[in-house]
């Protein structure tokens, strides 16, 4: 397969479609193969000590947390805008820009969580310390990785984009099995494979994209830009928000075998985002280069249509073999639980996968009228749960109600609103 950049010479509707599907397609192979990779860490649970497990998805929930999707978008879009419009040299000025202003705002981070370890760890019921400056270091990282795979997307090098996916599983999973075995089973070890996977990932993204932020940079609009990127960020951020909030709370409010469980049946359930996602990381690319050149694209319905049968085909095959596949990876002592909240968890990804969707896409056209409603809800999300816990059960109808929220929000203002197509097709970058 050949890592295809961006389209200069038309094509025919075929074409595209084929194309389409073909890059779709190998990302999904990817981004199934390296989850799986990724998943089969938590094979290792049976290893672990009582409460490790529960660090170990805690301080994975953390790394998640970060913003890397809105990120990985925001690099994404302005590299296909820039390839569309030929500034390949201000692009390459506003990566190095981004580049050494992550690494400055983690040199900040990382000294007030060092300040403040002592009361991160009991609040957590943290027992080691090394897991946590492990943690840190993977967060350097996993800022540096959607630097550069989102130029990877925004360039449509889907080839290497995708092995990157998956040397990032290899790597998490050889050195967290080394790890646990040899050294014990504690988080540290675990958590020292997502740190080796998630450096050697970055370093092949910036191998692959070292043609274009190598070029000498030249000066760019910041008025334009950040009018494009701080609603990006924006938007984007609230959807990772409501896609991983959960975890930490969860571990705020519950014992550790219940976080244990809770942690398990979520890392099942969002596979299902590794399912359909790479629909929406293929078309996203392909609508800024269309929407800069105002040209016209009809893939919005045929991603819409493929996610809605994979997720709802994923959270059917969830709550029917979601239960062997439980017993077969996780301790037996939290099964019972994994399996009952299972089914709310894998059904709750579903108008998550379709709103990702819409949301891409929306964002993709510069229509960006939806960001404050989206902001909003993720701050209601987050006081949501900070008042309805009762139970794992509770949190889980909590996360689907604001999901289907999210999901009404996208379809208003997908066919209610006029697209503002012109405000990607302006100079930026």
């Amino acid at each position: 397969m050949s890592a295809e950049k961006v389209e200069i010479a038309p094509v025919s509707a075929a074409e595209h479609r084929a194309r389409f599907f073909r890059q779709s397609g190998w990302l999904m192979i990817a981004n199934i193969a390296g989850g799986a990779l990724m998943w089969g860490v938590h094979f290792l649970s049976k290893r672990l000590k009582e409460g490790e497990y529960g660090t170990f998805v805690t301080m994975l929930s953390l790394v998640m947390c970060l913003p890397v999707l809105p990120l990985q978008m925001v690099l994404t879009q302005q590299t296909a805008k820039a390839l569309a419009t030929r500034r390949e040299p201000e692009l390459a000025g506003m990566i190095r820009m981004i580049w050494l202003g992550t690494f400055g705002l983690w040199l900040v981070g990382s000294a007030v969580v060092l300040f403040q370890q002592d009361s991160i760890l009991h609040r957590w019921g943290i027992s080691n310390p090394l897991a946590l400056w492990i943690t840190l270091v993977i967060c350097l990282f996993s800022t540096w990785l959607p630097i550069f795979g989102g130029v990877l997307q925004g360039q449509q090098n889907f080839l290497w984009l995708g092995w990157t996916m998956m040397i990032n599983g290899v790597g998490r999973l050889a050195v967290a099995a080394v790890a646990v075995f040899a050294l014990g089973g504690y988080a540290s070890g675990m958590m020292s494979g997502v740190l080796l996977g998630v450096v050697v990932a970055a370093g092949l993204a910036m191998w692959q994209s070292y043609s274009l932020w190598r070029l000498p940079p030249v000066r760019f609009d910041w008025r334009s830009l950040l009018a494009q990127v701080i609603p990006l960020m924006l938007g984007f951020a609230a959807f990772q928000f409501l896609f991983t909030a959960d975890t930490m709370f969860i571990k705020a409010y519950f014992t550790a075998e219940e976080t244990d469980a809770y942690g398990g049946a979520g890392t099942l359930s969002r596979a299902l985002m590794w399912l359909v996602g790479p629909l929406a990381a293929v078309m996203f690319p392909r609508i800024v280069h269309s929407a800069a050149k105002s040209e016209k694209t009809d893939l919005l319905r045929t991603v819409l249509l493929g996610t809605l049968l994979l997720s709802v085909g994923g959270a059917i095959g969830l709550w029917v073999l979601g239960p062997f596949v439980v017993k077969v990876v996780y301790p037996a002592k939290f099964v019972t639980t994994a399996v009952a909240v299972l089914p709310w968890y894998a059904f709750a990804m579903v108008p998550l996968a379709l709103a990702n969707v819409l949301l891409n896409n929306l964002l993709a056209r510069g229509s960006f009228r939806i960001v404050p409603s989206l902001v909003v809800l993720a701050v209601a999300y987050g006081f949501a749960l900070t008042k309805f816990h009762g139970s794992l059960i509770t949190v889980l109808q909590v996360l689907c109600g604001f999901n289907v929220l999210l999901l009404a929000a996208c379809v208003w203002f997908t066919y209610r609103s006029q697209p503002a197509e012109s405000q990607i097709a302006q100079p930026g970058v």
